[in-house]
């Protein structure tokens, strides 16, 4: 059987590729900074979108309905009629 010479990469501490880790969480850093810089970024889309008038709250929901399948909406909105009915809304 052949041994495999670790290379610096492969380090082992403790049973964990340390370079191989070290390698994921700064990738998971990076991707939250990303994230982060993303987020302000829409906070800031939002505050030019309310003072151009718009209802942030109704454009919030807009933008949660563009995200689901067009049977959903529908079986939804379907199901807040009948709701609304029931209520004598």
């Amino acid at each position: 059987m052949a041994v495999k010479a670790e290379s610096e990469d492969d380090t082992k501490t403790g049973g964990v590729a340390a370079d191989r880790l070290r390698s994921i969480v700064e990738r998971i850093e990076r991707l939250e900074e990303e994230r982060k810089a993303l987020a302000s970024d829409i906070k800031d889309i939002y505050s030019e979108a309310k003072s151009a008038g718009f209802d942030i709250k109704v454009l919030r929901q807009l933008i949660r309905i563009r995200k689901q399948e067009a049977a959903e909406v529908e079986e939804q909105e379907t199901l807040l009629d009948v709701y609304r009915r029931a209520l004598g809304m």
